[in-house]
């Protein structure tokens, strides 16, 4: 009895195992179809994109008329003739600027040798000892001469004085330096030039250092303004 239980269980046994395996198999045939379905999808979508990107591409370009090739080329030809007009202005005027103020840095700095000799003079002038002496007045005719000589060679060359004096203050030639009391002019005159300013051809070399002219203040009515001021403190 106990030999036919023990077969019967193993007969069991071995059926659902064949029932498991077969759903295991079902299972795995349905997922693979299901896989094989999802692939074949996918490369109809794949294709379809793929035959909608070429019809894309296949459509015919915009056509280009002989009359607008003309066009864009006549434009193109223009903005290469202004573009070479441009170049040539920027170089003639640098060729020009080269030619005229080339020498501008060597010629401020050759000014300083007029200042120096009018400096030397202005000291030798004031000089007790040397003062009313033959010797002071050839010195200093000789310090007119080399004056008058360095001024004619810059003249030459485009660079010349400019004239202050009497003139109203323009902050584009001069540059005041103090202001001194005087009722006889107008208020901003120049009065005194402090050290001369130069022009090279139309540009300023260096301005002039000048002295000009202010109201002088009426001492008796300050006085009574301090007065009047103190009263009401």
């Amino acid at each position: 009895m106990e030999k036919e239980q023990n077969t019967n269980s193993e007969t069991q046994n071995n059926k659902t195992e064949e029932i498991k395996t077969e759903d295991i198999n079902s299972d795995s045939k349905t997922d693979t179809s299901e896989n094989n379905k999802t692939e074949e999808i996918k490369t109809e979508d794949i294709n379809s994109d793929s035959k909608t990107d070429t019809s894309e591409n296949n459509k015919p370009l915009k056509e280009v008329t002989p009359e607008e090739k003309i066009l864009e080329l006549e434009d193109k030809l223009a903005r290469a003739f202004a573009e070479m007009e441009n170049q040539r202005r920027r170089f003639e005027k640098e060729r020009d600027d080269a030619f005229n103020y080339g020498g501008f840095a060597f010629a401020k700095e050759t000014l300083n040798l007029i200042d120096n000799l009018e400096r030397s003079k202005q000291i030798l002038e004031g000089d007790e000892v040397l003062k009313n002496s033959e010797a002071l007045k050839k010195t200093l005719e000789h310090f007119d001469i080399i004056n008058k000589d360095m001024v004619s060679i810059l003249s030459k060359n485009g660079i010349t004085p400019l004239d202050s004096i009497g003139k109203k203050l323009d902050p584009n030639f001069h540059q005041a330096m103090m202001e001194i009391d005087d009722n006889q002019k107008e208020p901003g005159t120049i009065i005194q030039e402090i050290q001369k300013g130069f022009m090279m051809k139309d540009r300023l070399l260096r301005p002039s250092l000048v002295g000009v002219s202010k109201k002088a203040e009426n001492k008796e009515e300050k006085n009574e303004e301090n007065k009047e001021n103190s009263d009401k403190l």
